[in-house]
């Protein structure tokens, strides 16, 4: 593993953080969290034209910059210290990928390019389920998650021989799902005896029985929605052949690199601004930074957040070699996907370990979200204490550090299950029976 960024990645880094410095102020992201859209749209847009963000890891043949999951993460980190409310998780890093992974080759020649140039937002709809269940992060990628029956969750049937499918159920949240062009539904279809999980487009602006409603979120800057669809109409993403559940558990990785290294600008900037008024804020007649049991603290934090920053990187290197290990693959053997229009990908891409995905990376990308996760944690509550009474008003902006922190704990976690499922595809408890705590 190099170690070392490239010159396109710092680049990368270094015109986001600018232009978000400008951008994306304390006044600017309260007033974006307070549109309609949940996000400062003219921003969206500057970041696309200007930095081909939303298309950062589309292929240049689709009009996307060409890059991977390492670039994703550097993107998302700078993102995260400004605690930027916008659609590049749930476009960028999750629907992108699915389109590209799963859709048929009109499919992608249609959104593709309309979400690379940021004209298109997406959102992934999953039921039952949080997302990284059904990414494979914290159990195995058996696609129980989608519900159907009396399980609930979203259900798809057939209205005819190539006439489409209709959609009905709820989706309790869903990242960015009140403003996106394009929604990505999971839903089970087949019955009971041939039932299976597939994955739908939807177009909310044009098909009826849909309803959105946002929800009041503990993290304003992570807007989320309700969808209840009734007998909606929608196009299957690829083929019926099923695949979904292990395309969602390839994407594990790369999207928990993601949320990692969005967690560690957070907590990176959080710290720096404690830092910031410890050196200022004055007791006994000298700067609280002074006192010796303040340093200890805020050097234990800087310790958690470089440990974070690192595992974070690395998951991102890991899943970013998967990616390429995987495309040498494809290009070795024949391409279906670009042999037949209804076809949802290479077999290659649909063929997938039952414990979701490869486990090297994903078990990798799981603990160094954890990791970040409870660095944020940390750092955040941290924070509060060292700022005192005016770190938990409304009118400070440190308070919405500890509410990503808790939200993001809640969303993409925990911690000890995200561990474990990595302890289990390391094969740590592998082969070893299950004892007795207290000896007969």
């Amino acid at each position: 593993m190099d170690a070392a960024f490239t010159e396109e990645q710092g680049e990368i880094r270094r015109t986001l953080r600018e232009l978000l410095l400008k951008r994306c102020g304390p006044e600017e992201l309260r007033a974006a969290v307070r549109t309609r859209a949940g996000h400062d749209e003219p921003l969206w847009r500057q970041l696309a034209e200007q930095l081909g963000l939303p298309g950062l890891a589309v292929e240049r043949h689709y009009g996307g910059v060409g890059c991977g999951p390492t670039e994703l993460a550097l993107a998302c980190e700078e993102t995260g210290r400004v605690l930027l409310p916008s659609p590049l998780l749930a476009t960028a890093g999750l629907v992108a990928p699915l389109v590209a992974a799963l859709g048929t080759r009109a499919q992608r020649t249609e959104l593709l390019p309309r979400i690379a140039s940021g004209e298109l937002t997406g959102a992934l709809a999953l039921p039952c389920a949080s997302l990284p269940a059904a990414l494979g992060l914290t159990g195995p990628p058996d696609g129980a998650w989608a519900g159907g029956g009396r399980a609930g969750g979203m259900q798809a049937r057939q209205t005819g021989e190539g006439r489409g499918w209709r959609l009905y159920g709820e989706v309790a949240q869903v990242l960015d799902g009140h403003s996106a062009g394009l929604l990505l539904v999971a839903a089970r279809a087949g019955g009971y005896v041939r039932g299976r999980t597939l994955l739908f487009v939807l177009r909310p602006g044009v098909a009826h029985g849909v309803r959105r409603t946002r929800l009041t979120a503990l993290d304003e800057t992570r807007p989320q929605a309700r969808v209840e669809l009734r007998d909606a109409e929608a196009d299957l993403l690829g083929a019926a052949d099923g695949g979904v559940p292990e395309a969602l558990a390839r994407l594990g990785a790369s999207v928990a690199a993601m949320l990692a290294a969005e967690a560690v600008g957070a907590a990176d900037r959080a710290l720096e601004r404690t830092v910031e008024h410890v050196r200022t804020r004055e007791q006994f007649g000298r700067p609280i930074g002074s006192f010796q049991a303040v340093k200890h603290r805020l050097a234990d934090l800087y310790v958690s957040v470089q440990a974070a920053r690192s595992a974070a990187y690395y998951a991102a290197w890991a899943a970013g070699e998967a990616a390429s290990a995987a495309a040498d693959g494809d290009s070795g053997g024949s391409d279906s996907s670009s042999g037949s229009d209804s076809s949802g990908g290479s077999e290659s891409s649909r063929s997938s370990e039952s414990s979701g995905g490869s486990g090297g990376e994903a078990g990798d990308a799981g603990v160094a979200l954890a990791q970040a996760l409870e660095t944020l944690q940390s750092v955040a509550a941290e924070a509060v204490q060292l700022h005192g009474g005016v770190g938990v008003t409304w009118e400070h902006d440190i308070q919405l550090y500890f509410k990503r922190a808790a939200s993001d704990g809640l969303l993409f976690g925990p911690p000890d299950r995200l561990r474990a499922r990595a302890a289990e595809l390391a094969g740590l408890f592998a082969g070893r029976a299950d004892r007795e705590a207290v000896a007969p």
